[in-house]
């Protein structure tokens, strides 16, 4: 499943440049951390989401390039964030900032770009737009610690489960959906439908996300490293509210003790292989799937309309 790169590729070159110019500073060793971020960037699906949600409702304008620049600074902040709390040397097959420049300079580039996403929207008085992307930042903020919460005591539910990855990840999914359709329609209803339409997208990317812990095959996430982190993905929830009490504190104490040991991480994996735990999640994915594309095909039939029904099933079928 290839991107729909090619429906927006002009907006994307627009983009690209815009985003390059946002970040830009005069300190040069912040200019220096924001090439090298720059350089390194992903797929820049958020942008794309933006982009396309826009043209559901007409040709993009100056406000959806603030938009789509403000949802990458704002996912690239979090990301810096991410790799100082998880320890992370690594980012995409790179040295993370975290790992070239250490914790405290991570932590204020992390803070320098989230001041620059907002002030990217205060120049121009998107005051709509600025208000979803800040609550986006707040429920993100809100799901990691969740989720540190309840770590500690690998009792999680499944509704709690739904609520750790609606906030970590599927709000700035939903946020870049709504910014974007907003800053074309201006119009409420389709805003909110373009919200909820990025929120079961990302829930859906995320699940996908957590199956890749269990994959044999080579999908660029080490197999088992969710585990090793201590993270109850949703067929490891499954597994353990089905298993007998025996084979439940047995994983518990795998997943709380011997997290590096990777004859038992291997030995958790055949369990929730065995429950069904890997089916399940993802019969729930297509679910979140599913929902997004109902909430899609209520919008005219466009090549936009296809570039996001695209882009949901390259999210729910990549293969890294």
């Amino acid at each position: 499943m290839d991107l729909p790169v090619a429906l927006i590729e002009a907006e994307l070159k627009e983009f690209e440049t815009r985003f390059r110019e946002a970040v830009k500073s005069q300190t040069p060793m912040l200019d220096r951390i924001m090439r090298y971020i720059v350089k390194r960037k992903g797929k820049q699906l958020r942008p794309m989401f933006v982009l396309l949600s826009a043209r559901l409702s007409g040709p993009v304008n100056d406000s959806t390039y603030r938009a789509a620049s403000m949802v990458e600074v704002l996912h690239t902040a979090t990301l810096v964030h991410d790799d100082v709390v998880d320890d992370s040397a690594e980012r995409r097959g790179f040295f993370s900032v975290y790992a070239l420049w250490k914790n405290k300079i991570s932590v204020l580039v992390g803070d320098y770009l989230l001041a620059k996403g907002l002030i990217l929207s205060l120049e121009k008085n998107d005051y709509r737009i600025l208000h979803i992307l800040t609550d986006a930042v707040r429920q993100i903020s809100e799901g990691e610690l969740l989720q540190m919460e309840k770590a500690r005591s690998l009792n999680l539910r499944e509704d709690i489960y739904y609520e750790i990855i609606r906030s970590k990840t599927a709000s700035l999914l939903a946020s870049a959906c709504s910014a974007g359709a907003w800053s074309v329609s201006q119009d409420e209803e389709v805003t909110e439908k373009m919200r909820l339409f990025g929120e079961y997208t990302g829930m859906a990317f995320q699940i996908k996300d957590d199956l890749f812990d269990y994959a044999s095959e080579n999908v660029g996430k080490p197999t088992g490293n969710d585990i090793k982190e201590k993270k109850l993905t949703l067929p490891l929830i499954y597994t353990l509210n089905r298993a007998d009490k025996e084979t439940r504190r047995k994983i518990i104490y795998i997943v709380k003790n011997n997290n590096r040991d990777r004859q038992k991480v291997n030995w958790v994996i055949n369990e929730v292989e065995k429950a069904g735990g890997i089916d399940y999640a993802i019969a729930k994915m297509n679910e979140y799937k599913q929902a997004a594309l109902d909430i899609l095909h209520t919008f005219p039939e466009s090549p936009y309309r296809q570039g996001l029904e695209d882009l949901v099933r390259y999210v729910t079928e990549r293969k890294y």
